[in-house]
């Protein structure tokens, strides 16, 4: 998982957004590869500080994301 920040661009009627090189060659990334999008505006990020970290699993969080991305999270 990798975070970045950047500012999307209009492209045609919609926005797109540009993932750096450095991550693109370090997840592998390709055209046919799907990825997965979190929006989190400059404006909500002290709401995420606040959270991160607040939550407890009985499992480590590597598999906890593992389980939500096949769908299987039961914490």
């Amino acid at each position: 998982m990798e975070v970045f920040q950047t500012k999307p661009k209009k492209w045609g009627n919609s926005l797109g957004v540009t993932i750096p090189k450095e991550i693109v060659d370090k997840e592998g990334l390709s055209p046919s590869k799907k990825v997965r999008v979190f929006i989190v505006l400059d404006k909500s990020m002290d709401e995420v500080r606040k959270s991160f970290g607040t939550l407890k699993l009985k499992i480590p969080t590597q598999k906890a994301m593992e389980e939500i991305d096949e769908g299987e999270f039961d914490d």
